[in-house]
């Protein structure tokens, strides 16, 4: 599961984790196509693609069985998808406590440069997932903490806290976790932590594809919140300002300001995986949070990007996100590369979303 994005840094006040406030509900409304601002000039023929690699997931599950294997059977074309998806969905407008508009951040995956082994200016580990972390599920002791999960390590029969990232930077890893790769920027690694994958280039020239493999429970601060918040960097945050502020002396005593630590695994081809296990596919999966969507679904998404500019397109709900909480929440994954970071990093946008579902599925069996 890819831990946390580049929102994780950029949320403020639109943060969508509610504490003692009243247990946050989706409602979803059943509405029409012509409703959907943009879905005759959407080309959906790349989302009906991203979506043939949801149902290797869903192809088990009966409400979903029929719809895929109509969608192995169109033809390639956008007018032949469009008449799928109008002919299998019904599109339910999603409205959460505070109504049907919500904060839309992107995500990108990064590019760092790295060494199988420690030397020169490779100092900085990627850790894989040590072997003593402890997870649990604690809806399998008590069944109201259903989908709340813990991670800690044991001691003397107790499980306690895992390491939170200072004592992990001080070198608390040693011989319980191996590095996967030594890179040779902090900040680096610590941006790839908030993507939770990303493809690293070695010495030799070849690409190492990293992906998620948990974290070590402790809970997620925004760095780019508390830098705002001592007024160090301007509102509102984005990835530059605070790449700038990490080129410091202090730069590891900012980073400890948030806890979590992230642990990977390579990957064993290019492609990067979401949670629900199948390959990203750029400008077309979206990060949701699961407790909300059905990972799979496809997604109107109707907001804006980090210009300005309209961005309404059929998404398919392929990942999650540790800041990505919330029933009208999304991380945009914009894929690789240069203008991919930039478009992530400054992408903070009110917009809406419609989950598309089989017209054999009710909303609560979601």
């Amino acid at each position: 599961m890819r831990y946390a994005f580049l929102s994780l840094l950029l949320m403020l006040a639109s943060c969508a984790m509610i504490s003692g406030q009243e247990k946050e509900r989706a409602t979803l409304t059943p509405t029409s196509f012509s409703d959907l601002d943009g879905w005759q000039v959407d080309k959906l023929l790349e989302a009906l693609a991203a979506f043939k690699l949801s149902c290797a997931k869903l192809e088990a599950k009966p409400d979903w069985k029929n719809v895929c294997e109509a969608a192995q059977k169109t033809p390639p074309t956008d007018t032949a998808a469009r008449v799928f998806f109008e002919e299998e969905f019904i599109p339910y407008i999603v409205e959460g406590n505070n109504g049907k508009y919500g904060l839309f951040t992107g995500y990108y995956i990064p590019e760092l440069r790295g060494s199988l082994r420690r030397g020169g200016v490779y100092q900085t580990p990627l850790y894989a997932r040590p072997h003593d972390l402890v997870t649990a599920d604690l809806g399998a002791f008590k069944t109201d903490l259903k989908g709340q999960k813990i991670a800690g390590k044991v001691q003397k029969g107790k499980l306690v806290p895992y390491d939170d990232r200072a004592a992990i930077a001080k070198g608390a890893l040693k011989f319980r976790a191996k590095p996967v790769v030594w890179v040779d920027d902090p900040a680096d690694a610590f941006f790839l932590e908030v993507q939770g994958s990303g493809r690293v280039r070695l010495t030799n020239g070849n690409f190492l594809t990293l992906g998620y493999d948990g974290a070590n429970g402790r809970t997620y601060a925004s760095i780019g919140r508390a830098l705002a918040d001592r007024c160090e960097i301007p509102i509102p945050v984005t990835m530059e300002d605070i790449r700038e502020r990490l080129d410091a002396p202090d730069a590891q005593a900012i980073m400890n300001l948030n806890p979590s630590y992230v642990f990977f695994r390579r990957l064993p081809n290019e492609n990067v995986l979401g949670a629900i296990g199948v390959a990203l596919t750029p400008k077309r999966s979206l990060a949701v949070d699961p407790d909300f969507l059905n990972l799979g679904a496809p997604v109107w998404l109707d907001t804006t990007d980090g210009k300005g500019d309209v961005l309404q397109r059929l998404m398919i709900a392929q990942d999650t996100g540790g800041a990505i909480k919330g029933v009208v929440r999304g991380d945009f994954f914009w894929g690789a590369g240069d203008e991919a970071e930039a478009q992530a990093g400054s992408m903070q946008s009110r917009g809406r979303y419609y989950v598309l579902l089989p017209k054999t599925m009710k909303p609560n069996d979601e």
